[in-house]
């Protein structure tokens, strides 16, 4: 826990290495993964003027979907250049391990072969054009979320590439994670040693609200901590971590100053109702804090920097936050100034790298000159 009365003012932003545990590898368009496609898949996009899974969770006019500058010069979009990323994220922060979260919507195809194609394709793509191409690359695997057997194979295929520490889980999704119809994901990942990825986000064709259909952005964008909320639910009550106690979750996107008040009414509830669940044998913020970690972007930060610390104080663990810059996507709040500079250097050298080299396994640091 932090002690406040050990906290002080900085006056400097922070520069330090970090590991960047939420970066955003964006497919340039569906031609791009014609290499990793066979003749028919090839073929179908072309004859049928398919354009890949176009929904996209980040609005291109909404403040927050890119940084101006990160669009390339030949106008591709945001996070689809290795050399821009290097320019504007790798080399200035001094990035020791990236995290590539690629947000292709698999999610968003309703057929099955389409989806298993484009996954695995994305993935081959993802070896070829990013991780063999800078060492300091890690990347989640993007599977068929929404046919869980089939995103168990996938996961089988490509998860041994040491590149792959992650498996990407849209947060919104057709079903709440711990139904018992995405074991064969569970089991898959706890297998393979993996941390399950649960990101921002998800096209599944129900509504993001259990109200229905919400009528701007800003009604999702803001009620989507809910969806964050639902899945910890879900996935505690249905035992997921009882039968698999060596899963590590990721929430990416997700925000964390929710989450205090969140344990405590789950802890309430769980004390009144745990008959019910009786495989659930601890209080439910000993499974969170255990099992899954919060990245920081987006940082709801307050005007008055001591509501903030007190919630991180609330969090009753300094092992729960991730460093993350979210990049391409823009926030107001940097943590070099709204956060780092109010908390103790042990905490923030744990958020920076300490947490998330013990989730993701990465027990190598890379010299300077084995990065690119």
């Amino acid at each position: 826990m932090v002690e406040l009365s050990s906290i002080r003012e900085r006056t400097t932003p922070i520069r330090r290495p970090v590991i960047d545990c939420d970066v955003h590898n964006a497919v340039p368009n569906v031609q791009a993964l014609f290499p990793y496609l066979n003749g028919y898949w090839r073929e179908h996009i072309t004859e049928s003027r398919f354009k890949g899974p176009v929904n996209t969770i980040y609005p291109r006019k909404a403040p927050i979907s890119a940084r101006p500058d990160s669009v390339p010069a030949d106008g591709r979009p945001p996070g689809s250049d290795l050399d821009l990323l290097r320019t504007q994220l790798l080399d200035p922060l001094g990035v020791e391990t990236a995290i590539l979260n690629c947000t292709y919507a698999i999610d968003s195809l309703h057929n099955p072969e389409a989806a298993i194609a484009l996954a695995s394709a994305v993935n081959d793509w993802q070896i070829a054009e990013w991780l063999e191409k800078d060492r300091r690359l890690r990347a989640a695997i993007v599977v068929p979320s929404q046919l869980p057997a089939l995103a168990a194979k996938e996961i089988d295929r490509v998860a041994e590439h040491p590149g792959f520490v992650q498996v990407f889980l849209p947060a919104r999704s057709l079903l709440p994670y711990g139904n018992r119809n995405y074991q064969p994901l569970w089991e898959a990942i706890a297998r393979h040693d993996l941390v399950a990825g649960i990101h921002f986000g998800g096209v599944p064709g129900n509504p993001p609200t259990p109200s229905g259909w919400p009528t701007y952005f800003l009604e999702e964008y803001a009620g989507m901590a809910q969806v964050f909320q639902s899945q910890i639910v879900s996935i505690v009550s249905e035992g997921v971590f009882d039968l698999f106690p060596n899963l590590r979750v990721a929430l990416i996107e997700s925000g964390f100053t929710w989450l205090p008040a969140f344990l405590w009414r789950f802890d309430k509830e769980w004390r009144n109702l745990r008959r019910l669940v009786p495989w659930v044998k601890r209080p439910p913020s000993a499974y969170v804090r255990e099992h899954i970690r919060f990245t920081i972007q987006p940082l709801d930060a307050p005007p008055d920097p001591e509501h903030l610390l007190d919630v991180i104080d609330q969090l009753g663990s300094d092992e729960l936050l991730l460093y993350a810059s979210d990049y391409p996507h823009q926030h107001l709040a940097e943590p070099e100034a709204a956060l780092f500079a109010h908390l103790p250097e042990t905490l923030v050298q744990k958020i920076c790298r300490d947490n998330a080299r013990a989730l993701y396994r990465l027990s190598e640091i890379l010299s300077p000159s084995e990065r690119g």
